[in-house]
Parts: structure tokens; C-alpha cells; sequence
């Protein structure tokens, strides 16, 4: 495939890279003028119709996310039965090999590049999109240490195929979550116990669970606990590790509830407040809802030499009671005088039972008002309990217990709850985190607005480093909160450089700092030569001083081919006319033995031809050829000239024109 193009437009270059599912080839974008990733599924796809739109669906869903630490998708095609994704480039190498390379890593070098990838995998996660293959190989490391994750979509899209559907599961096994061992539907919770995984092996440089085979190793994610981290490196914090464990539960409910609580927990794990931690453990509650096992069939015989012959039961003999005196008449009796007591009983109001009442609503009345509208039914023990509520407003009346339109005795004690208005809370100190998830994980969180500004900070881009209200500040519901978010250590505005000549270029670079350096030249009709064409990053982007600027910078209009005019032209040779000689010559000649017939005479006379033309490349009329005739000649004459341009061209004999023309 090297030296091919993909899709009308991708050259490829190289491989960079190879693996199960497919082969990924540096390439680059001829009509974007920058190098890619190819990534070429090395699955067959013929005859799998559903299987390529599948894949096509879940490689575009791919293509929304948006994040600093996923690797952006820019393009998904087929060209005949090749499929293939167009990716961003990454210069750099796999975390595995990154692993491989520098071996366990201390708890500071791990927790950046770990928050890194548990904040990629909460955006795809609030995008709907579970990875399903989790592992250090779709993990890129660029030039500057920080990571990138790819595949998403692959996975999924490969799920369906012949090979899943047979005896093998997409995914590395090392990395595999238990429900997706015993053949379950992957979830976010999969991916979260991946990455535990991770974690696990960037702190102690190998793979918690290994043996001979895939089965033995899927296995052992079903059954065996995951090792302690700090059996090998016992310098790691219990808090770190306490990540890891709660992150690879077997049992999925006791893991995070969702990556964006893993990532808050990650980013608090070195504070001193956690210095004492205890070691994770679930609290087991014996009374919580168990699942009643399912009953097996019975054992099915084989033969009827399995079968047991049951002899009928003897029962046991007893003489017979002694006959009683019947007893009937008397309980005839009895049961006419109850029924003759409760029919006068019935009779008398308020005998067997308290008076009874329907509970009145009150919900949304004062206290007051509630308390007389109860006693007007009867109900008069009544106690007030106060009770936070967001829909009530304070000292209104939320709901009775028991509940109104309930029939009660007038005697019982009726319960109101009392509104205390909105429940106030202590706002979280959310300085330090990535804003995109931190307003991502407090949308559904009541506040009326989340809203962010931008500022300089050395700070990384996209870090909060300020909040108002402040933390610690007792805030009630439908409170407006504002971040401060980094843009980067000291961002300044550039200017519009589009129509800059080269002068102004200087000046703007000397009084901003930017670098700025032409990238490029090419042809432009808008443009004169010389000036801006384009610029990258784009004006009114704000980036760091110093920041390097490309410029591509105009050649001019693109100037249409020359035209070459080729004129064959017949120079005729005309013999001089000669006067006879006088009388005495005439005599002489006689007296020679001479003959002359009295009249003119032609002699050959050799005669000058200059040709001169004026075109592209002489720009006057200048001599392009001369020679001498002595018959008549046929030349070519050529002219070359521009696109609207007008050439001429003449022809002398000693110096007298004897032809000349003007050409177009």
C-alpha cells in the first residue's frame, strides 16, 4: 500500500503500526497539506452488508467526540473492500511501550497521565459511547507526555462479527472486565474496571493477573482478587490504592458509579487529609435483597435399572374414640346470642370504635390555617416537624402523615410537615479540575446557571483555578455559579495578518513576539504578490507569546501558458538590373570578340535579410536572425506570447522592409 492513495486524497507513506484488527499507516492529506493516521481494518468485510453499515455507524458516533486526550477522527470510507479510518497523527509511541520502556512509575509521574485518560473516557461516557477496550496498546503518549486514546468504536462495531459470535471476545483479555469474561454486555462500568487495570500496571510496571492461556486469565478477572499494588511498592499511598481496588470490583455496583468519580477521587488521593486511609473494603449488608437461585430440572435417568420402586405407606392402626355426647345444640345456642349481642351493639353509634374522618389536603397552606382546617374534621393532635423542600416555600404546609384523602380516627395524631424553605449546602471547592467534566458532572445538580471565563494562568488550558460563590460558601438552589477556567500561561490576542506584505509582517512580529514564519507560497487571484493569504492558528485566536504563527504568503495570480505563434514566411530573391556599358566600352569589347545584345542585364547580387520580431521575451523590436540570399528562401518565424499579449515582426533586404505584421 506504500505510495498509494486512499480515497482521492491520502497518500500513504509508511506503517507505523500493526495489530489485530488492523494496520495503521502514516499518510498524508494532499488536499489539507497535513499528515494523518490510517488506520485499515484487516477484517473481510465481504458479504457482511449489516456488518459495514454497523461499522460505519459506531466510527461516525466516534467522530463527536471532541477532547484534548482522544484522538480525533476525521474521516471514515471504503474504497472497493478496503475500510479504513482517517485519524489525527500522533508523534510519539503507545503507553505500553511507554511502560515497557521506563518500567513502574512513581504515584507523582502515574496520577497525571492516569487523570489524562479517566477524563477522556467520562467524555465519551457522557456522549453515550462505551470503549469496551480499555488498554495501555489505545493509548497514545505524544512528544510532550501527555495521552491520547483511540479506537473508540471499533470495538463495538467489531462486536457483532462471525469472530465474537464464535469463541473469542473483542478486547485484551488482561484488561477485560469480569461481565465481559463470562460473555455479558460491556458497559461504562467495563471500562472503569479497565482502567483500574491500568492503573494497576503504570504503579507496578506488569499485568495484575497472568497465566498460559486466555481462558486461565479470563478466569482469574471471575475469581481471584486483584493484587495489592503495594505488596510490590509498598511506598504507594493506601489511598492510590485504594483506587485501584474499588475500581476492579468483581461485583460492578461497588465500583465508581461513573468515570467522573473516579477522576475526582484520583485528583484528591495525595492530599494529607488521606495520608491515614484505610484499606478499601464493602460493608456487606446480610438483610439487602438476595436473588433466589434458579431450581434445577431433576436428574434424568439414564436406564430403567435407576429407577426406585417406593412401597405404599402403612399407615398406622388406632382403635377407634369413645362416641361423645353431641355437643350441637349448645353451640347453636351460643352462636344465636352473639350474633343478637353485636346487632345491639351495632346499634349504638360510637360503641365498637372511635369516630372516624378524612384527612383533609392542606400541602401548600400556613401552619395555622392547616391546623384549623384539621380541627374543623376532628383532628386535633396534630404536631409540626420542619422539613427542607425546594417546591414549598417556607412555613407552607408540605404534606400530612398520614397522607390527606386517608380515612383516620379523629384521635389519631396527624404529622405536618412544615416547609423550611430550600435546603442549603456547602459549595465544593472544584479549583484544580478539568472544567469541561466538572460543569458536565453539576448539570443535573440544581444550579440555575454553570457558566465560564477564560484567563490567563499557568495553569494547564482548561483547569479551574477560580469560583464565584467560593468555596465553602453556604448556597441554597438555583444558585448561578461561575468559573474562572486557564487559558494558558499569559494568551494574548493575535492580530488578522490576511494583507500584510512583508514589511508589516516584521513590524507585527517585532512589536507582538509571535514567531511568525512564512509556511508557504502559493498562487493567489485575490491576492497580490507578496501579501498574506492565510494564517495558522487563525486571527483573534488567543495564544501564548512567543507562539509560532505560519503564514502562507501570495505568489500572485497564476499565469496562464505562453503561446507560441509560428509564421513560415517566403523571402523572394530579386536580381539586380544592370545598365549596358557605354560606346567605347561597347567598341573595346568588339575589338575583344565580344557579343552584346545593347540592352540590361540581371546580375546575381548576394542581398542582406534581417528578420526582427517583438514578443515575450523582447520586449522591442530586436534582430532574431540575419543572413544572406541569392535565391529565393523559405523561413520560420517564432514568437512566444503571454495570455493577451501582442507581438510583431518584420522583414528587411538591405535594409528595406519588405514585409511585416502584427500577431495576437
Amino acid at each position: 500500500m506504500i505510495g498509494s492513495r486512499i480515497g482521492g486524497r491520502y497518500e500513504i507513506v509508511r506503517n507505523i503500526g500493526d495489530g489485530g484488527m488492523s494496520k495503521v499507516y502514516l499518510a498524508h492529506d494532499i488536499i489539507l497539506d497535513r499528515d494523518v493516521a490510517i488506520k485499515v481494518l484487516n477484517y473481510d468485510f465481504v458479504n457482511e452488508e449489516a456488518l459495514k453499515r454497523r461499522f460505519k455507524r459506531e466510527a461516525l458516533s466516534a467522530t463527536s467526540l471532541t477532547h484534548p486526550h482522544i484522538v480525533d477522527i476525521f474521516d471514515v470510507g471504503e474504497e472497493d473492500e478496503l475500510h479504513y479510518l482517517v485519524m489525527e497523527y500522533i508523534e510519539g509511541q503507545t503507553l505500553k511501550k511507554f511502560i515497557q520502556d521506563n518500567g513502574a512509575l512513581t504515584p507523582k509521574q502515574a496520577l497525571p497521565i492516569m487523570q489524562q485518560i479517566v477524563s477522556a473516557i467520562a467524555n465519551a461516557h457522557h456522549n453515550g459511547i462505551v470503549h469496551r477496550d480499555v488498554k495501555p496498546q489505545n493509548i497514545l503518549m505524544d512528544s510532550d507526555g501527555n495521552a491520547k486514546i483511540t479506537d473508540f468504536g471499533i470495538a463495538m462495531a467489531l462486536s457483532a462479527t462471525a469472530h465474537t459470535k464464535t469463541n473469542s471476545v473483542i478486547g485484551t483479555v488482561h484488561y477485560l472486565s469480569p461481565e465481559q469474561a463470562r460473555g455479558g454486555m460491556a458497559t461504562k462500568k467495563s471500562d472503569i474496571y479497565s482502567l483500574g487495570i491500568v492503573l494497576y500496571e503504570l504503579l507496578s510496571g506488569e499485568l495484575p493477573f497472568t497465566a498460559d492461556t486466555a481462558v486461565a486469565i479470563a478466569l482469574k478477572h471471575l475469581q481471584e482478587e486483584t493484587p495489592l499494588v503495594r505488596m510490590l511498592f509498598p511506598s504507594i499511598p493506601q489511598s492510590l490504592e485504594n483506587v485501584i481496588l474499588k475500581a476492579t470490583m468483581k461485583d460492578a455496583t461497588y465500583r465508581y458509579d461513573s468515570a467522573d468519580e473516579m477522576y475526582d477521587d484520583l485528583l484528591t488521593v495525595l492530599s494529607p487529609e488521606r495520608a491515614n486511609e484505610k484499606k478499601f473494603a464493602i460493608v456487606f449488608d446480610d438483610d439487602r435483597t438476595r436473588a433466589i437461585p434458579i431450581v434445577s430440572d431433576t436428574t434424568k435417568f439414564d436406564s430403567v435399572e435407576m429407577t426406585k420402586k417406593n412401597e405404599p405407606v402403612q399407615l398406622e392402626q388406632f382403635p377407634p374414640p369413645p362416641k361423645k355426647r353431641k355437643k350441637w345444640p349448645y353451640i347453636v345456642g351460643g352462636i344465636a346470642g352473639v350474633a343478637i349481642l353485636l346487632l345491639l351493639l351495632s346499634l349504638i353509634p360510637g360503641v365498637l370504635s372511635p369516630k372516624k374522618a378524612v384527612i383533609p389536603d392542606v400541602s401548600g397552606m400556613e401552619e395555622a390555617e392547616a391546623r384549623d382546617t384539621l380541627a374543623e374534621k376532628g383532628f386535633n393532635s396534630v404536631i409540626g416537624e420542619e422539613q427542607h423542600s425546594d417546591e414549598f416555600k417556607e412555613g407552607e404546609v408540605i404534606k400530612t402523615i398520614p397522607e390527606a384523602d386517608k380515612k383516620r380516627a379523629v384521635d389519631s395524631k396527624i404529622t405536618l410537615y412544615i416547609s423550611a424553605g430550600k435546603e442549603p449546602s456547602i459549595l465544593a471547592d472544584y479549583r484544580g479540575r478539568n472544567a469541561e467534566i466538572t460543569m458536565a458532572s453539576l448539570d443535573d445538580k440544581g444550579f440555575k446557571s454553570i457558566n465560564s471565563n477564560p484567563e490567563s494562568s499557568e495553569q494547564p488550558v482548561g483547569t479551574i483555578i477560580g469560583q464565584d460563590p467560593a468555596a465553602g460558601e453556604v448556597i441554597l438552589s438555583e444558585t448561578d455559579l461561575l468559573f474562572t477556567v486557564s487559558s494558558g500561561p499569559g494568551l494574548r490576542e493575535l492580530g488578522n495578518l490576511s494583507g500584510f506584505d512583508a514589511e508589516q509582517l516584521q513590524d507585527y512580529r517585532n512589536s507582538s513576539g509571535f514567531d511568525i514564519k512564512v509556511s508557504k507560497t502559493e498562487h493567489s487571484a485575490t491576492f497580490s504578490e507578496g501579501l498574506v493569504i492565510r494564517q495558522s492558528p487563525p486571527g483573534n485566536t488567543r495564544i501564548a507569546p512567543g507562539a509560532k504563527v505560519e503564514v502562507v504568503v501570495s505568489k500572485g495570480p497564476e499565469k496562464k501558458a505562453d503561446k507560441l505563434i509560428v509564421k513560415t514566411v517566403i523571402i523572394e530573391y530579386v536580381p539586380a538590373v544592370v545598365e549596358p556599358p557605354n560606346k567605347e566600352d561597347e567598341d573595346d569589347d568588339e575589338e575583344d570578340g565580344n557579343n552584346s545584345d545593347g540592352g540590361q542585364q540581371s546580375v546575381l547580387v548576394p542581398q542582406l535579410i534581417q528578420i526582427s520580431i517583438q514578443d515575450k521575451n523582447n520586449t522591442t523590436m530586436t534582430i532574431v536572425d540575419e543572413f544572406i540570399i541569392t535565391q529565393t528562401t523559405e523561413r520560420k518565424i517564432q514568437l512566444k506570447l503571454e495570455e493577451g499579449q501582442t507581438g510583431a515582426y518584420k522583414i528587411t533586404r538591405d535594409s528595406i522592409i519588405i514585409e511585416a505584421e502584427t500577431v495576437r
